[in-house]
């Protein structure tokens, strides 16, 4: 630890920092409301991006098993409120995809990797595999057609 501090945060950041907080206790003591990022940056003539930055980095780290609530003996995690954005249903369908893409056979499998994984158009995966553009699009269109079935 460097400075009493876990994270290194550089002088001039610290140093705007410092300067946006004076002008916000300032403003409070002016306006009687917390002033806006907009206001702050009026006030102080820095970029909205730095000043963002430089309030968040002086703000310790905060562990997301550390209880943000606690009811009654229970708590309540950051990381208990932390998601992927995905549900159930997102989960069931990657599940079946997977579970069709098991039935293609490996040159089948190949050429969707290519084509949708890698981002390789259809002559790139015909040079790359040693076959006519016609003959990719015909197994692409057949492996698909076989996991739309599945599906």
């Amino acid at each position: 630890m460097r400075d009493f501090r876990p994270i290194r945060v550089s002088r001039s950041l610290r140093d705007l920092a410092y300067k946006v907080m004076q002008a916000k206790e300032n403003f409070i003591a002016e306006n009687q409301r917390e002033p806006t990022i907009d206001e702050i940056t009026e006030i102080t003539g820095e970029k909205r991006g730095d000043i963002v930055t430089a309030l968040e980095s002086v703000t310790d780290p905060v562990s997301i098993y550390e209880p943000v609530y606690t009811e009654g003996g229970d708590s309540l995690y950051i990381a208990d409120q932390i998601c992927d954005g995905t549900d159930d249903r997102s989960w069931l369908e990657e599940l079946t995809m997977k579970e069709a893409m098991k039935s293609l056979r490996p040159r089948e499998k190949n050429i969707l990797f290519l084509r949708y994984f890698k981002g390789h158009t259809q002559m790139e995966v015909a040079r790359e595999i040693g076959i006519s553009q016609a003959q990719v699009s015909r197994i692409e269109k057949t492996a698909l057609d076989r996991i739309k079935s599945q599906l």
